[in-house]
């Protein structure tokens, strides 16, 4: 069940700026709220246990309270703003905090990393800081100063292409130092 939650954050995450730039003509912005409230607080409730899940959840649920109180659409388009903020808060923290969330990752796959792996998770952890916080601070310029239909093409194609592009030249440095290693 946790899963089937995950995914449907997943897919609303993917789909909503898409959802909110169609939808805003036939659905209120508390519409919105409740499911996305109701995602996060299934995956509250259901979840397993991860970093940060339940501030995050919690963060969330606030967000959604207050898009169904407020019944704003320009509220609306705050929403991939605060998952890059959540974003940028659980990988710096896990900096601050260890092990760095790539480090995490890379254990699942790998429970005995060397040295080096180490120290390359925790600054590839950083990088992804440094997008999020680019990521945020362009949606955020996008929700006060650009037109919905620009807002919907970088929160729903370019923020995702860029994830994408980062991921792959993550993976091409990854296979340098393999072989350095």
């Amino acid at each position: 069940m946790s899963r089937l939650i995950g995914l449907g954050l997943l897919l609303a995450g993917l789909l909503y700026p898409f959802a909110v730039h169609f939808g805003m003509a036939h659905f209120a912005p508390w519409q919105f709220a409740l499911l996305l409230g109701s995602l996060w607080l299934a995956r509250a409730l259901t979840g397993e246990r991860r970093p940060g899940g339940v501030w995050m959840a919690a963060v969330a649920l606030v967000f959604c309270a207050l898009l169904a109180l407020f019944n704003s659409p320009a509220l609306l388009r705050w929403y991939p703003v605060l998952i890059s903020t959540l974003m940028l808060s659980l990988f710096g923290l896990s900096l601050k905090f260890g092990p760095p969330m790539i480090e995490r990752l890379a254990r699942l796959r790998e429970p005995v990393l060397p040295d080096i792996a180490i120290h390359y998770t925790r600054q590839v952890t950083k990088v992804w800081c440094l997008f999020f916080m680019f990521n945020g601070l362009v949606a955020a310029g996008l929700t006060l100063w650009a037109p919905l239909s620009w807002w919907t093409l970088y929160n729903g194609l370019i923020a995702y292409g860029l994830m994408g592009l980062l991921f792959a030249i993550e993976w091409l440095i990854r296979q340098k130092v393999r072989g350095r290693a």
